[in-house]
């Protein structure tokens, strides 16, 4: 009999399975931080008028969505804390 041939992972393949943002909507994202930190803390962290004034997920969402600096800061803090967390 012979052995069943071996399947070779691709980058791609390992790549997801590291990336701690593999799967996670930018709004389950943003509300796990706001539930962990609130949004003092949070506007504290990432320095946008979005989190400082009148905060609500519905315009920190929109704000995040068009400014890429921004959304890298916020998914920068989320990866820190998850691999500090887990």
């Amino acid at each position: 009999m012979r052995a069943a041939p071996r399947v070779q992972k691709t980058p791609r393949m390992d790549q997801s399975h590291r990336d701690p943002l593999h799967g996670v909507t930018l709004e389950r994202l943003l509300t796990e931080l706001v539930d962990e930190f609130g949004w003092d803390e949070l506007a504290y962290h990432v320095r946008v008028r979005c989190f400082r004034f009148d905060p609500n997920l519905k315009s920190s969402l929109v704000f995040l969505r068009k400014t890429p600096w921004a959304r890298a800061k916020v998914e920068e803090l989320y990866v820190r804390w998850k691999r500090h967390e887990g």
